[in-house]
């Protein structure tokens, strides 16, 4: 199965549950509403708050660019959650230098043929010559310094600043920003983490290459309960509602 370019979150799917892959970038089936809609609503309602606020300076600017932005969200009420998030935000922002780019998209050559994509939150150029790699996290469950030098994605986002802004590894901090703690953690990964992580990389891509279509079967896991096509999964449901449910859905985006 040939892969050309792969993604931290297209890696995930593979490993996590290899049917989810299949329906997702083999198969290109649009997902069915998860469970945690919600959250995952209110999710990218802070984020789009927080890229469009990075020049805002007061809580009166943000909370504007909020109320223009709640339409195109569906999402509880949740004014309280907000609010806190709009606050810790403006301390934070205060305190950073020089924003490079907001939703960085960026496409790099890892191997040959093989590219590696993704969206970078936010980049920092500090005065001093240092890059700031910054991903913000709605949730309130934080991962530790510990787990974040574990963090395939952060790694490929420095990867990526390292190669996109031609500055060295060791120059390079990368954190997560909880807006609902305010609370930023951060790590510093050395040349040899990095270059092992891309060496992973590679190889998975090649574990992946090596798959048939047939080998794409479900995998039940911890993250069943918030994955798009439960709905479709032979781990949760009848063959025949399956095939009723695949063919509404084709007929859905004619």
């Amino acid at each position: 199965m040939f892969v050309s370019t792969v993604s931290n979150s297209k890696l995930s799917s593979f490993h996590q549950c290899r049917l989810k892959y299949r329906y997702r970038y083999v198969d290109r089936v649009k997902g069915f509403t998860p469970l945690n809609q919600n959250s995952l609503n209110f999710g990218s309602y802070i984020h789009k708050i927080l890229e469009d606020g990075v020049d805002a300076t007061t809580r009166a600017e943000l909370h504007l660019i909020a109320e223009g932005l709640k339409e195109n969200y569906h999402i509880p009420d949740n004014e309280d959650r907000t609010k806190i998030c709009i606050d810790n935000f403006l301390r934070f922002n205060a305190s950073l230098s020089e924003t490079v780019s907001t939703e960085q998209r960026f496409e790099i050559v890892l191997k040959d043929e093989l590219t590696l994509n993704g969206i970078i939150d936010r980049v920092i150029k500090g005065k001093e010559g240092g890059y700031l790699v910054i991903d913000y996290k709605t949730s309130k469950r934080e991962k530790t310094q510990i787990d974040l030098f574990k963090d395939d994605q952060l790694k490929g986002y420095v990867h990526a600043v390292h190669k996109l802004y031609e500055v060295p590894l060791g120059k390079i901090t990368a954190g997560h920003y909880y807006p609902l703690t305010d609370n930023f953690v951060s790590v510093k990964y050395s040349p040899n983490q990095i270059n092992a992580h891309i060496n992973k990389i590679i190889q998975q891509v090649w574990n992946i290459r090596k798959c048939k279509k047939t080998d794409l079967t479900a995998n039940r896991n911890e993250f069943c309960n918030w994955c798009e096509y439960k709905s479709i999964c032979p781990v949760f449901e009848d063959a025949t509602i399956i095939e009723e449910r695949l063919q509404q859905k084709k007929d859905s985006n004619k």
